[in-house]
């Protein structure tokens, strides 16, 4: 459930077809003891995973931390979030 101390915030993803990736973005929410409140990902026909994580629960100082971590991962070609 949302609230305005917590706005519902979408993390995305873009990677390298590494089948390790999904459990990598949601290990970090894992960490935090968050479940999403959805989850999406898919291939594209370039060959990338997209991975879309809505999540509320989390603060927009974490999920910046958490993308700037995931941007870390070899396999992840690029993170960002917004509201």
């Amino acid at each position: 459930m949302s609230s305005p101390d917590w706005p519902v915030l979408h993390l995305r993803v873009a990677a390298d077809p590494d089948p390790g990736v999904l459990a990598r973005v949601l290990e970090r929410f894992q960490n935090l003891n968050v479940v999403p409140r959805r989850v999406l990902a898919e291939w594209a026909t370039t060959g990338t995973l997209h991975v879309e994580v809505e999540i509320c629960g989390v603060s927009e100082t974490m999920l910046k931390l958490i993308a700037a971590k995931l941007g870390q991962v070899p396999s992840i070609l690029d993170t960002h979030w917004h509201r």
